[in-house]
């Protein structure tokens, strides 16, 4: 009787382990998700590192700092006015002695050469067009940045979540094999309770280093979330605020589904030419601040050319005599002059400052073409990298994870039944954990991919816009430059 007692014990603590390791089968898609509308969301965090970036602001500043150099370079060099007493006697210092004795004022004004302030204008205007292309370029990398590490943080998040569910299930797993163990029923050994524990001890290692890489996330992403006050004269001064705490950051339960961009020629399994790739890049902000740089020292060789031609000059000065010794009148005189120089010895100055710019308008010429080299490269990453990551999520989907779940099932039976071994039920339960955290890594580094190839793309946007058209949670996300205050 009391042998029956113990076996029914024993099955009511083993069926509750059982509807335990039931649980464990909800996959990283069904966790409970927090609706914390203070939780940081992807779309918040991108536009909030968009807008408390100090660098839009100083670029900003540069620009108009040559708008203004643009406006002062265009205008004459001012005129100098000249006082002087000329022929003064020394004998007696007497201003009316001597008939060459004058008090002369004189004016002078210098034209530069050719058209040269008029094309040193147009070359720093043309300079102060490209900044707004270069804030374009810094908005998407932003994105691209912030999103990247925002989805790592929430890869991260997520795992733990997952550990920390299937935690719960080893605790019960050990105490199976220990009640097990003890009433001397089924197959349970020893040494089954010290893997079920060693195993618990490694989910307790696994969420020490995911912890480590959850602070380094955050400490990265606060980075972005805060915001710099600069109204006062010193930095030591500046007020650091952030509508985020810079620790433990919340973040959404939520994976962005970010739609691409172009998305037909990414998904094609067929390659683009380079030439015709090259078109889809040649709009890229980062593609046209170039092209205005270029632009900017194709007129710098025709300021060089100016150099040939001679700078004039114009000076006009007036001079008054007093009366002479007899009282008798003298009359002033005044004096008028052009001066100019000749251009003559050009082979050390003029010439080799124009081989200069034409030198210099090559060497940018050349940061284009590294650039689309660049960016043809990262497409070629970004879009082998996705392809094979799409088939490893359809293995994943149709065959892996099927395949795991069904060896985690076979294992628990054949153990129920005292047909199996405890230590392959609980490698099948680290099996099931492992795949889906696996699962989940391919979700979010498909996301981060997505990111990097719509930067690539941005070219095809309308011009008012610098970030991917990202559909967030069936939202538009899409950021607006700046315009000139």
């Amino acid at each position: 009787m009391n042998k029956q007692n113990d076996n029914s014990k024993f099955h009511i603590k083993f069926g509750a382990g059982i509807l335990a390791i039931s649980v464990f089968y909800v996959s990283a898609a069904q966790l409970p998700a927090k609706n914390n509308i203070k939780a940081l969301s992807f779309e918040k965090a991108i536009k909030a590192a968009q807008k408390n970036d100090p660098w839009l602001t100083g670029n900003l500043h540069k620009q108009r700092a040559i708008e203004s150099m643009s406006n002062a370079v265009n205008t004459l060099p001012n005129p100098k006015v000249s006082i002087g007493l000329a022929n003064l006697p020394l004998n007696g210092f007497d201003f009316g002695q001597e008939g060459m004795t004058q008090a002369k004022v004189g004016i002078s004004q210098m034209f530069p050469r050719g058209d040269s302030l008029d094309i040193k204008s147009q070359q720093l205007k043309i300079q102060s067009e490209g900044f707004p292309f270069q804030r374009k370029d810094r908005e998407s990398k932003v994105a691209v940045t912030v999103g990247s590490l925002w989805l790592d943080a929430y890869r991260v998040q997520q795992s733990i979540a997952l550990i920390e569910k299937n935690r719960s299930l080893f605790v019960q797993l050990v105490d199976v094999a220990t009640v097990s163990y003890s009433s001397a029923l089924g197959k349970t050994r020893q040494q089954d309770i010290v893997r079920a524990q060693l195993e618990l001890t490694r989910l307790e290692d696994r969420l020490s280093l995911l912890a480590q890489q959850q602070n380094r996330y955050e400490g990265m992403l606060s980075q972005w979330l805060t915001k710099f006050s600069n109204e006062n004269s010193s930095v030591e001064e500046a007020i650091l605020a952030s509508d985020f705490a810079l620790h433990n950051i919340e973040l959404t339960h939520q994976l962005p589904e970010i739609d691409l961009l172009n998305g037909d020629v990414v998904a094609k399994k067929t390659w683009l030419k380079p030439m015709a790739l090259v078109q889809y890049f040649a709009n890229h902000p980062a593609v046209l601040a170039i092209e205005k740089k270029i632009h900017a020292t194709k007129t710098g060789i025709n300021l060089a050319q100016q150099k040939y031609k001679p700078e004039w000059g114009v000076n006009a000065s007036y001079g008054y005599r007093s009366d002479d010794a007899m009282g008798s009148s003298r009359a002033d005189l005044f004096s008028v002059g052009v001066t100019f120089d000749v251009p003559l010895f050009t082979d050390n100055r003029q010439d080799n400052e124009l081989k200069s710019a034409v030198s210099a308008t090559e060497a940018v010429k050349t940061e284009k073409i590294l650039l689309l080299r660049e960016l043809l490269g990262a497409y070629s990453s970004a879009k082998g990298r996705l392809l094979r990551l799409k088939e490893r999520q359809n293995l994943y989907t149709t065959r892996l994870l099927p395949q795991i779940h069904d060896q985690a099932e076979a294992s628990l039976s054949a153990y129920t039944n005292d047909v199996g071994d405890f230590s392959e039920v609980v490698r099948s339960r680290i099996a099931v954990l492992n795949i889906e955290i696996d699962e989940l890594t391919l979700n979010v580094e498909e996301q981060k991919i997505r990111l990097e190839l719509n930067y690539l793309f941005i070219g095809s946007l309308n011009t008012a816009t610098t970030l991917n058209n990202i559909n967030v949670n069936n939202s538009v996300l899409t950021a607006v430059v700046p315009g000139n205050k």
